[in-house]
């Protein structure tokens, strides 16, 4: 079975949380979960709040055994982007556009030989 979570709206770009993203997949939910407390990126605490989420999810509504779940997907999209405007030189204005990100982790047991 899988669970889904996704976190909307996170404000940071998508660039960066795919770099953390990159690191998780594949993981044990546990490992991930300590990978992710030591990592400097400002990325990882989204993925790891939205990884515990998912990982609470699936023990307490799904039933399912927390040493047998790993992170089968996990994907960064964008969200939308924020348009502003910043004053430059000579009467001149400087687009600026913050980023957003959407976040969808998955869950799954794996399966027993």
């Amino acid at each position: 079975m899988e669970v889904r979570v996704q976190t909307k709206y996170l404000p940071i770009s998508p660039r960066k949380l795919r770099l953390v993203c990159d690191q998780v997949r594949g993981l044990a939910a546990d490992q991930a979960l300590t990978m992710l407390n030591f990592m400097p990126q400002k990325g990882a605490e989204f993925v790891s709040k939205t990884v515990a989420s998912a990982l609470a999810s699936a023990v307490n509504n799904h039933d399912l055994n927390r040493g047998d779940l790993y992170v089968a997907t996990i994907v960064a999209d964008d969200g939308p982007s924020l348009k502003r405007v910043k004053a430059g030189a000579r009467g001149r204005y400087k687009p600026r556009i913050r980023r957003t990100s959407h976040l969808t982790v998955v869950l799954a047991e794996r399966e027993e030989r």
